[in-house]
């Protein structure tokens, strides 16, 4: 294969699947690069203070004297924190064990 100096899309981050000569080493193309993987892990950081926030009001609402009628809604966006704390959790595992 020959080596190409085209860019991974819409990164800026050189391109490096295909190496110079047969049977030198390949980057492995499951890694994230490291800058995106620092970037990215930021953001999942970020993302996890935010939803930390989240996580403690729907908490103090569900101890609040809330009408039954709007327990359901309570109930909802319990449902939608933990959805999003799981998925926050997925994404900072994967970036770990790809970078």
């Amino acid at each position: 294969m020959t080596k190409h100096n085209s860019e991974v899309p819409g990164h800026g981050i050189p391109d490096q699947r295909h190496s110079a000569e047969p049977g030198a080493p390949s980057v492995d193309e499951s890694l994230i690069p490291g800058e995106l993987a620092k970037e990215i892990r930021r953001l999942v950081h970020d993302l996890s203070n935010g939803l930390e926030i989240i996580i403690q009001s729907s908490y103090l609402l569900g101890t609040s004297d809330i009408p039954e009628d709007s327990r359901q809604w309570i109930k909802l966006l319990e449902q939608g924190v933990e959805q999003s704390a799981r998925i926050n959790q997925e994404l900072r595992a994967y970036v770990i064990a790809h970078s």
